[in-house]
């Protein structure tokens, strides 16, 4: 066969161009979608809210017919009020409080009808039904059934939203549960999301403190040394041993509190054996892996001083994470609200009490699937961008001969051959990690319908299913990061690509993976070390503020935000690293080093990886 030529190609040609156009065709689908949602759903009852007769809050609405209180003229009254909003419930998929439409919400508690109807008085917002006047608060027999439940906490609309919303704790709990239908244990989550937002204040400024140890430590890595190493394993070291200190000593402090009597404290002692037993399983694996690997420390400095060096040609890198997160949350957004239209779309018909629902219309939980598939299929799109660029822009300044002088814009330019040549490579990398991960979501949905009716057979082989989907999802992950890098320098499609990085990763396996083996260790523990001190904030700031507060579970959000945004960042290191480890094995497989082929590598990074892969 033709020897391949392991070189970045001046001309390239489109790959993949078949992929590329099965996923446009695929998002003419969503789009079409998308225009279905607009017309036949009403994006008007989405965003400005509606009330239980029919009329959308701040429009002139017109009637409908059997329901002799819609087709009222709302301009004024913008905010949508529940007369039960500390009670809310969900019976068939809809909320069982009547709603209306009130041109202001109430500020303070409400405790009587008195106070109703000064309320509606002064403000001109009237918080019973429309047909009951005024005056009649006080009056009409009707008028406990007619307004809303007492006392009415005290709420307020947030942007965006229209909706009064209870800044009571337990009623805002109640309230947005019902609101999202997240959670099956309603009384559970209540207390979760009152939780949260008695101490959102305290999570916000976490997970900033989280943002901040993830900056320092991305310039860490960048400027590394062997001191800061020993430093940073010490302080993981610490970390470990401390948080998992404190962690027993809190859950020996709650279990033997005689003071421990609400239900949110009794979560909180069951919630912190859990952290204490995995915080110390975690302690002890990584503290024998950190004896074990502690002889390779000096290679990871030279690795990371080599891997700095290439991001210090190409800065720009360590944004790749910032515009990634920003492009794929724009899509979330759209996505939601296009499942949002998917939801309002459908007729309007009038019950026995005169009140308007809306009835879905047919097809619409087809849509919803194929709108599912498009969310995870373009969110893996994206990512796929993001690494054929750092990829790309890695291939670049690796294949330079001249080390002194590097291209200019490197990044910009792996952008441009993405987009004029690759994108059809990247669909296809995204479609097959989508095929792998649908059938492990079906199977955690199944399983989560099934659990209860299940034999612990086939529990277990339930999430035996799962691992195993997960496991190759992420060894494709792995594969699909050299497909990329190879279609980056060779210009070939998936299918081709993979067969050379097969080729080049078989026979240079041994020596690859002692090379990254634990440079992706450090990684990790510096994902460890941010994750550690923002849990450690987390518990002396939460510790303050037991009652009526289960905080152990935003404590584990705080925790996974942590490692969200340790990742993101840290990832720059891990791709560029791979890449490079791809480009040097490259380098080594078509070169000699004599004056005909010399090699591409610097005579650093030649000596280190020579040296230390022996």
């Amino acid at each position: 066969s033709e020897l391949r030529e392991w070189r970045p190609v001046i001309y390239r040609k489109c790959t993949d161009t078949l992929w590329l156009l099965v996923f446009f065709l695929f998002w003419a689908g969503l789009m079409f979608i998308t225009g279905y949602a607009v017309m036949a759903g009403s994006a008007e009852r989405l965003v400005l809210g509606y009330d239980s007769f029919g009329n959308i809050c701040g429009r002139k609405n017109t009637p409908v017919k059997g329901a002799p209180l819609s087709g009222q003229d709302m301009t004024n009254k913008k905010y949508v009020f529940f007369l039960n909003s500390c009670s809310l419930e969900m019976q068939s998929l809809k909320i069982s409080s009547l709603s209306l439409c009130v041109s202001s919400c109430p500020q303070e508690q409400l405790n009587s009808l008195e106070d109703l109807q000064s309320f509606a008085r002064n403000n001109g917002s009237c918080l019973c039904i429309y047909n009951l006047t005024i005056s009649s608060y006080t009056l009409s027999p009707k008028a406990a059934e007619l307004c809303p439940t007492l006392p009415v906490p005290p709420s307020k609309s947030f942007p965006l939203f229209n909706r009064c919303v209870p800044q009571n704790p337990e009623c805002y709990s109640k309230y947005a549960s019902v609101l999202i239908s997240m959670v099956n244990e309603m009384d559970v989550f209540h207390r979760i999301l009152s939780g949260i937002l008695a101490g959102r204040d305290t999570v916000i400024g976490l997970s900033v403190l989280a943002l901040a140890f993830s900056f320092i430590l991305v310039l860490a890595f960048r400027f590394i040394r062997t001191l800061l190493v020993h430093t940073l394993i010490a302080l993981v070291v610490f970390g470990l041993l401390f948080v998992s200190g404190v962690l027993w000593w809190l859950y020996y402090d709650y279990r033997n509190d005689p003071s421990t009597e609400l239900e949110t404290e009794k979560e909180n002692v069951k919630f912190l054996l859990g952290y204490a037993i995995f915080s110390t399983i975690v302690t002890v694996v990584l503290l024998s892996l950190i004896l074990v690997l502690r002889k390779r420390l000096q290679f990871t400095v030279q690795l990371f001083r080599i891997v700095g060096k290439i991001i210090g040609r190409i800065p720009f890198l360590l944004f790749q994470p910032l515009w990634t997160f920003l492009i794929l949350i724009v899509f979330w957004v759209f996505w939601v609200a296009v499942l949002l239209s998917l939801g309002t779309a459908g007729t309007a018909q009038t019950t026995s009490e005169g009140q308007v629902e809306y009835r879905a219309l047919s097809g619409i939980c087809h849509m919803a699937w194929y709108h599912f598939i498009g969310l995870i299929w373009t969110s893996e799109f994206i990512l796929a961008c993001q690494q054929m660029t750092i990829a790309g822009a890695v291939v670049t300044c690796y294949f330079n001969r001249n080390k002194s002088s590097p291209p200019p814009h490197p990044i910009l330019s792996s952008i441009s051959v993405l987009f004029c040549y690759h994108l059809g490579t990247a669909v296809k990398g995204s479609f097959l990690i989508t095929i792998l991960r649908i059938p492990r979501i079906v199977l955690l949905y199944l399983y989560n319908i099934l659990k209860q009716k299940e034999s612990a057979c086939a529990k277990c082989l339930f999430k035996c299913c799962v691992c195993w989907f997960w496991c190759q999802e992420s060894c494709l992950r792995y594969f699909n990061q050299h497909v990329y890098t190879t279609t980056a320098i060779n210009g070939t499609n998936f299918c081709t690509s993979a067969k050379d990085a097969v080729f080049i990763l078989a026979k240079n396996s041994a020596k690859l993976a002692s090379i990254s083996c634990f440079g992706d260790f450090i990684l990790f523990l510096g994902k460890v070390f941010v994750v550690c001190f923002t849990i450690f904030g987390g518990l002396m700031a939460f510790n303050y503020h037991r009652e009526l507060q289960a905080w152990v579970v935003p404590l584990l959000l705080v925790g996974f935000f942590a490692y969200l945004m340790s990742h993101s960042f840290l990832s720059v290191f891990e791709v560029t690293a791979d890449a490079m480890f791809l480009c040097f094995a490259i380098d080594m497989e078509t070169n000699d080093g004599s004056a005909e082929k010399p090699y591409f590598v610097d005579q650093e990074l030649l000596v280190n990886l020579t040296d230390n892969s022996k």
